[in-house]
């Protein structure tokens, strides 16, 4: 066929993974999970190995099946029963120096592979630095030495972060190597000569201007594929913060509670209630379904470049810069929904005090966070159970904090590769992995993802009845 621009394609993208053998890491992530269901459900892929680390109490084949009960299957299971029997689990772990992979894993990888997906990354920002350096940066480097071994490779997809190079404000899609303090490879060898303590130690002299490890070390991943991935078909996704689903696999979807959605969540309980942002900055958000249809897109598009001499991998970043929602949108947003989706275990009426200094948010969370939650944690301990609230205003004070950098500064995402990429793509697949987010309707999806916040994340049952039971409370904390 051929597509808008009159360039000739040999495959559309499905017929390019047609019999096709991934290998991907985080398949327990919720973006991982979105890719293996949507590559499963609309491409003939032959077979996905997908590196988990051992859990204690579970073996593999438990895990494994444990995985494959969970909600984000039940589309795919429901009009292709076995597709899920493709999916292989091999033993494997980040913060292991070899990966942690047997040798007769490597072995079987290294002859069937045609397609990498890295995508495993530890998300907290306040992670030790030892640790995130391991599996963000590290993990990087070990798993582009695994695949330069690979008799078939032609394509390997690393998945970034959009805020991977958060020290400027205007980001495009390339590398900045001069923004790191020093190169991933000085870093990854200081790792090797000092212990784990000094080297968190060291954390605040090592990041400079970035804002915590994960950036960091998401910073470092990406020195490792511009200097080491040499002729291999290489290239970068790099999605915003990402979020639940906006129609794929399930409308409203979400397994976790990093970021927006923890701020949400913490809001429609009532447990929020000071923040300190800048209402008027952009909230960089892409669902996850848009994140996951890019990145089985590019790494099409990559596999076209094998035989090509490649200077550098090419990068596509996914964001809103040119469909913008701020942070007064998303947080009315969340305001607005509080009685249409009003949860049943909130502890004071939903509402958000918005400050624009920490010292101020300080002022105030004294006030409405810390006083009434340990009045809480007392009344816990006096009948005998768990103190929580105290732990969790530390937590959202710590987060708090490390987030303002992101709170504060509205950052520009260039997207000329992935408009590129869209243009090349069918009519059809555009379709069917569509990731146009300039076309997305953003009061209509934070409807959708308040929904999917209250189902998947409150596991609270969707139904009238629950709905008025929480209205009901609600009413009850306003007259308080």
């Amino acid at each position: 066929f051929v597509q808008s621009n009159g360039a000739e394609m040999d495959y559309d993208i499905g017929g390019f993974y047609k019999d096709k053998v991934v290998f991907l890491t985080g398949a327990t992530g919720f973006m991982g999970k979105v890719m293996i269901e949507k590559l499963l459900r609309s491409t003939d892929v032959k077979r996905i190995y997908a590196m988990v680390r051992s859990k204690r109490g579970h073996n593999l084949q438990e895990r494994l099946q444990l995985w494959q009960k969970e909600e984000v299957f039940k589309v795919l299971l429901s009009s292709k029963p076995e597709a899920l029997q493709r999916v292989q689990f091999i033993a494997g772990d980040c913060c292991e120096a070899d990966l942690g992979i047997r040798e007769e894993d490597r072995r079987l990888l290294c002859a069937e592979v045609h397609i990498v997906i890295h995508g495993a990354a530890t998300v907290r920002f306040d992670e030790a630095l030892h640790k995130a350096l391991a599996i963000n940066t590290r993990a990087t480097r070990l798993m582009l030495q695994l695949a330069k071994e690979m008799k078939h490779l032609e394509s390997y997809l690393h998945i970034s972060t959009a805020f991977s190079n958060c020290v400027i404000l205007d980001i495009e899609e390339k590398f900045y190597p001069e923004h790191l303090p020093c190169s991933a490879d000085k870093v990854l060898a200081l790792s090797e000569m000092v212990n784990s303590k000094v080297l968190d130690n060291m954390s605040a002299g090592l990041m400079g201007s970035f804002p915590n490890t994960y950036i960091f070390t998401k910073a470092l991943a990406e020195d490792i594929v511009l200097k080491e991935s040499g002729s291999l078909p290489v290239s970068i996704c790099r999605p915003n913060m990402i979020m639940p689903a906006d129609k794929e696999p399930i409308v409203g979807w979400i397994d976790n509670m990093y970021g927006p959605i923890a701020f949400a969540y913490g809001t429609g309980r009532g447990v929020l209630r000071v923040a300190c942002v800048n209402l008027d900055a952009h909230c960089n958000l892409v669902p996850v379904d848009y994140a996951s249809n890019l990145a089985i897109a590019i790494i099409w598009e990559t596999s076209k470049k094998k035989s090509q001499c490649q200077q550098q991998p090419e990068i596509y970043a996914i964001g809103n810069a040119s469909n913008p929602i701020t942070i007064r949108r998303f947080e009315n947003a969340i305001l607005k929904t509080r009685t249409e989706f009003a949860l049943t275990n909130m502890l004071w009426y939903p509402y958000i005090l918005n400050v624009t200094s920490m010292w101020t948010y300080y002022f105030f969370a004294f006030f409405l966070h810390a006083l009434p939650g340990y009045a809480l944690d007392l009344g816990l301990r006096v009948v005998g159970r768990k103190p929580q609230l105290g732990k969790i205003y530390k937590k959202i004070n710590h987060s708090m904090n490390l987030m303002q950098h992101v709170f504060q500064n509205s950052f520009r995402f260039d997207m000329k590769n992935t408009y590129r990429l869209r243009e090349l793509m069918s009519p059809e697949d555009r379709i069917t992995y569509n990731f146009d987010i300039n076309s997305l309707d953003w009061d209509k999806y934070m409807h959708k993802s308040v929904r999917g916040l209250r189902i998947y994340v409150a596991k609270e049952v969707d139904t009238p009845e629950s709905i008025a039971k929480g209205r009901k409370l609600m009413l009850r904390l306003v007259l308080l």
